[in-house]
């Protein structure tokens, strides 16, 4: 889930410091409704002065790191970095590139080029050195997983990867084969694995500055084009205004595509204003002249139901 070390250095730094976060994770006991700040089951509550994550009402292993995500979000700009909800790979030539997006619009599916190297898949930090990925693996979804559509996620799940929600083929004849088709628990399977499951990933997961920076959008609307180039304003406005759609599988209730907004393609994790990261990734996009595309990975000729859906394959 998160950077791993190995064990000398763990224990040395333990006894040197004590941990720099504790997560708490009580999954299976629900939030009390009792009070007035919780409004269901599920609460992933962090404490910067105790410097603790609790979570309760939810089993999902991804929760963790989501809530670590959102702490770097608030230590990382005191160093002048800017934490990013994004996927990020580099190019035979040491090219790197970071795509932006909410969970359902490509960020894993794009990350995972067999020609690329893989960086990270959803979480990274950009520095005055480079962009590093703040997880030690990759927490993918897996509802329609299959070898012919995304090899490289497909065979990573194997021993030493978590999976979640999916179920197995009742067959006698496929005993232990997991049926990526089935979602009767729910459209939000998931399967964690470690970066090394990756064939072509990079490692340390760590690249230089971006030459490209993708925003991935799921427009429900048909209103996006395919592939647009923006210039700087229009690159901090729609990174702002975060315009995607949520998808089935996503969240809780989400049967359909609904239009939504997310600042800076990731709102649940910022303790600051959207315009501070907004203005931090301007910067560092001028001074080390990188390209900012809008990418539409959902529908176009016609919102959903009528045009067809872009294929990220």
């Amino acid at each position: 889930m998160l950077i791993r070390a190995d064990n000398d250095f763990i224990e040395k730094d333990f006894e040197k410091t004590g941990p720099d976060f504790t997560i708490l994770n009580a999954g299976e006991f629900v939030a009390d409704k009792n009070n007035k700040e919780i409004k269901s089951k599920t609460s992933v509550n962090v404490n910067f002065t105790l410097k603790e994550q609790v979570i309760l009402g939810t089993s999902y292993a991804g929760e963790m790191k989501k809530g670590i995500f959102g702490v770097m979000h608030y230590y990382m700009p005191q160093k002048k970095a800017l934490s990013m909800h994004c996927s990020a790979n580099m190019g035979t030539e040491g090219d790197t590139t970071i795509l932006f997006g909410l969970s359902g619009t490509g960020k894993t599916t794009l990350s995972s080029d067999p020609k690329r190297g893989l960086i990270g898949d959803d979480e990274h930090v950009w520095t005055d050195q480079g962009v590093f990925n703040i997880e030690g693996g990759c927490y993918a979804k897996c509802d329609g997983l299959s070898r012919e559509k995304e090899p490289d996620i497909f065979d990573a799940v194997k021993f030493g990867a978590l999976v979640e929600n999916t179920k197995y083929y009742p067959d006698a004849d496929r005993i232990r084969t997991i049926n990526y088709n089935d979602t009767s628990l729910t459209n939000n399977t998931r399967v964690c694995y470690p970066l090394e499951h990756i064939k072509n990933v990079k490692i340390p997961a760590i690249g230089g500055h971006p030459k490209n920076v993708i925003f991935l959008t799921c427009d429900a609307l048909g209103v996006m084009p395919p592939v647009s180039r923006l210039t700087p304003e229009q690159a901090m406005y729609h990174f702002i205004s975060g315009y995607t759609s949520k998808v089935a599988g996503t969240e809780m209730g989400v049967t359909e595509p609904v239009s939504t907004f997310s600042a800076c393609f990731g709102e649940a994790f910022l303790p600051l204003h959207p315009y501070h990261y907004a203005e931090m990734l301007a910067e560092k996009c001028e001074k080390h002249n990188a390209k900012v595309w809008l990418i539409n990975t959902g529908w176009v000729r016609g919102g959903f139901g009528v045009g067809k859906r872009m294929s990220l394959t």
